[in-house]
């Protein structure tokens, strides 16, 4: 079994259609991935995913890639939040923090991780980054507990697929057993 960091590098070096700019920010993306997954397969969280408006067409194609047959892998637990919460984004004091919580702490008694992709001043960002197992994919500000990138990057779109792309890989080889996502 290879060890996840130079797992990542060699599969970026490998895939074409990963672009050589996700290797320089492997130090960034290695531990935000590793503690996501590790939530997932074995602390059997589920994974909430909220993006801003502007990034709706990357939560249809997630939700619709990331449990596809031709993976050849069990299904996992990711669900759009907007499936069974549509208001999420007018969330606006502590009370109602708190009454979603209570609500996602009955649905998923195994825990839950919110996986939010988009601007770090967003209402539907609040929550995910006041929630401790939040994986974060932000734009336009700079955080140690999220992937940063800039929302006027004219590769945006690009970079998240790749980005994507890396990390439904990387779930695959986890539970395959090709790398690790432990310490």
């Amino acid at each position: 079994m290879q060890e996840f960091l130079n797992w990542t590098v060699e599969t970026i070096r490998e895939d074409k259609l990963i672009s050589p700019w996700l290797e320089e920010k492997k130090f960034e993306w290695t531990p935000l991935v590793s503690k996501n997954i590790h939530k997932l397969l074995d602390k059997n969280h589920s994974v909430l995913i909220i993006t801003d408006n502007d990034r709706k067409w990357f939560l249809e194609y997630i939700i619709n890639n990331i449990n596809s047959k031709k993976l050849g892998r069990p299904f996992l637990p990711f669900y759009n939040i907007e499936s069974f919460m549509n208001n999420f984004d007018k969330v606006n004091s502590d009370e109602d923090i708190a009454e979603i919580r209570d609500m996602l702490n009955i649905s998923f008694p195994n825990g839950y991780s919110f996986w939010y992709i988009g601007r770090s001043q967003d209402a539907r960002a609040t929550i995910p980054k006041v929630s401790k197992n939040s994986f974060l994919w932000l734009f336009d500000e700079e955080s140690t507990n999220a992937f940063n990138l800039s929302s006027s990057d004219e590769a945006l779109d690009m970079k998240l697929l790749q980005m994507f792309r890396l990390y439904n890989k990387t779930l695959s080889a986890v539970l395959f057993a090709e790398t690790s996502v432990h310490n």
